[in-house]
């Protein structure tokens, strides 16, 4: 049989033909094509028909033929093939995955946050303070008994608030080739470290979002920018209490015994500050809450470890170092103030209630849903919710601690730097807290950004009001250069630390008389003690210069106002005037007649 296409009969093709040619013409006007064309064919003929039936009537004229051609089958479409890449899916927080991308950028977004802490503290400007001459003259006399076997003048260890041959040491060390301006610096890179720490451990609970804001909240706290330029061991001891809580959070997938790294380090921030301890069963609580790979009993086995880790420290520490009457004077038995507790409970809340809030506002959110990508854990886990309000509980509670101690003793010396302790650890939730606010995919950003401008002009008008104390360089030049003091006078002095510090290379330390506390046999053969005792010694004409303003002891200024007037011994020498954020008040130098 042939291949070949049957044709249509002869009449039907001249049909077409006569039709084709009647709409082309119609179409492109008369004689466009002539039949049969030349260069272009009509369209070909479908038309279907039975070549051996009768042929059928002609269509009217002018009726177009309608192609009526078979269609072809279609071909049976192949099966897809499996796609070589498959969309993810969409996370709830756009930074859920610590990817390398992710981790470049928060590093980027931290280095920026270090670089604005170090400026606001490196803005805030002042001649020593009383603690910070304190601590760095005695670290020189520490350090040349330990290395000469000179006699130490007093026994330090007996009223400090920290292991004397520790912090100050390390910063007399640093004094003797930078001077006060590289003790500070040393102080800065502690409270940098720290804030670089706090953003480790909380990217390690929770996320890269919560660690950034986590860092940007401490990084501008009050407490933080002032312990960043102040030279005394507070800065050292948060730093090792971050080094200690980074350690117990980075072994949360280890054996228990891992957890024990975190024991060094805490045990140095209790001897380099003893308040320190206030916050080492924090450490324990966490690194119960904290344990991963264990469950059941054997998750208080990290507790376990680190308690009798820190505690063995400690006590080989004592028997070493022996008796330090400081923890008792300073710590545990620290006398009774006169503050209120409505007092204390408004300062604390004004120091770090901001970042207490936001903690607050991330411990019950993460305790009502445990997951918004902020747990990077082993095969997507995430704690229970006990486990989970533990952790809020833990952390959160210990920003607490603080003023609840110091209310207790009803003082609010030193508050304004311990308040800074606490808000280290309560810091992680905040950043959740913000994070939370903020929302997935960056939803609220405005929120996020209205918390730290908050946080940030709090701090920076804070921090300037702490930061503010008697420019004591102009009565130091006097007594040196025009007073004469020298090795061989007695002087009293309102913080006598700050011209013994300054003056010790022609003073001894003993040469200078606090306005705290004096014992006094008079020439009258009578025993005084108190105001009186600086009174009666006043005119007795027992110091050679005195040195007061009367903003840190008043009763003793009166009662040395007291022993001037009518006193034939003394002469008013000099009158130097400061401002705090006190107000406005000036040095009063006698000098003996």
């Amino acid at each position: 049989m042939s291949s070949r296409q049957p044709q249509p009969p002869q009449e039907h093709q001249q049909q077409y033909q006569q039709q084709y040619q009647e709409y082309q013409q119609e179409s492109y006007g008369q004689d466009s094509y002539a039949w049969p064309p030349q260069q272009q064919a009509y369209p070909p003929y479908y038309e279907t028909y039975d070549p051996y039936a009768e042929p059928s009537a002609p269509s009217s004229p002018g009726t177009p033929v309608r192609a009526t051609g078979p269609e072809p089958e279609p071909e049976p479409e192949p099966e897809p093939d499996d796609p070589g890449y498959t969309l993810p899916a969409v996370p709830e927080s756009s930074w859920a995955v610590d990817n390398r991308r992710g981790k470049l950028l928060g590093r980027g977004v931290l280095g920026c946050l270090l670089l604005v802490q170090a400026g606001l503290s490196l803005r805030l400007r002042g001649t020593a303070f009383q603690d910070e001459a304190l601590y760095i003259a005695s670290g020189h006399y520490e350090l040349n008994n330990l290395l000469h076997g000179t006699k130490l003048p007093v026994d330090f260890a007996g009223y400090f608030s920290g292991h004397p041959k520790l912090y100050p040491v390390l910063a007399a060390a640093v004094d003797s080739y930078f001077g006060l301006t590289g003790v500070r610096v040393l102080s800065l890179l502690f409270m940098l470290a720290a804030t670089g720490l706090l953003y480790a451990v909380t990217r390690r609970l929770f996320n890269l979002r919560a660690a950034l804001g986590a860092a940007a909240l401490f990084s501008v706290l009050q407490s933080t920018t002032v312990l960043g330029n102040f030279a005394t061991y507070d800065a050292a001891a948060i730093f090792l209490l971050a080094l200690s809580m980074y350690a117990v959070v980075r072994t949360d997938r280890m054996r228990s015994a891992a957890v024990l790294l975190a024991a060094p380090p805490a045990a140095l921030a209790f001897a380099v500050k003893y308040a320190s301890g206030l916050y080492l069963p924090t450490l324990v609580l966490l690194a119960v809450v904290t344990a991963h790979r264990h469950r059941g009993v054997k998750t208080l086995g990290r507790g376990v470890f680190l308690g009798a880790g820190i505690g063995a420290l400690l006590g080989a520490g004592y028997v070493l170092s022996g008796p330090l009457g400081g923890i008792s004077s300073t710590t545990t038995n620290r006398a009774q103030g006169a503050d209120s507790a409505m007092k204390l409970l408004e300062h604390s809340a004004e120091w770090g209630g901001l970042v207490f809030l936001a903690a607050l506002v991330g411990s019950v959110a993460y305790a009502l849903r445990g997951r918004m990508g902020e747990m990077p854990w082993i095969e997507g886990e995430t704690a229970g919710r006990v486990r989970r309000a533990g952790l809020g509980v833990v952390l959160t509670g210990t920003a607490l601690l603080a003023p609840a101690y110091q209310i207790h003793l009803h003082t609010e010396v030193s508050l304004y730097k311990h308040v800074g302790f606490g808000l280290l650890f309560a810091a992680p939730m905040a950043g959740l807290g913000m994070a939370r606010l903020v929302g997935p995919h960056f939803r609220h950003p405005q929120l996020g950004i209205m918390v730290y401008v908050l946080a940030l002009v709090f701090g920076m008008v804070q921090a300037q009001k702490a930061y503010s104390f008697p420019d004591s360089s102009p009565m130091v030049a006097y007594l040196r250069t025009v007073a004469h003091v020298d090795k061989k006078g007695f002087y009293l002095a309102e913080e006598q630390e700050v011209p013994a510090y300054y003056l010790r290379d022609v003073t001894g330390w003993n040469q200078w008389q606090n306005t705290y506390f004096m014992d006094y046999r008079g020439k009258d053969g009578k025993q005084h003690t108190g105001p009186d005792a600086f009174e009666q010694a006043v005119r007795d004409g027992r110091f050679d210069v005195i040195v007061m303003h009367g903003s840190v002891t008043p009763a003793t200024y009166e009662a040395v106002k007291k022993g001037l007037k009518g006193n034939t011994h003394y002469r008013l020498a000099a009158v130097f005037p400061f401002t705090t954020s006190s107000g406005q008040n000036a040095y009063r130098i006698w000098v003996k007649r």
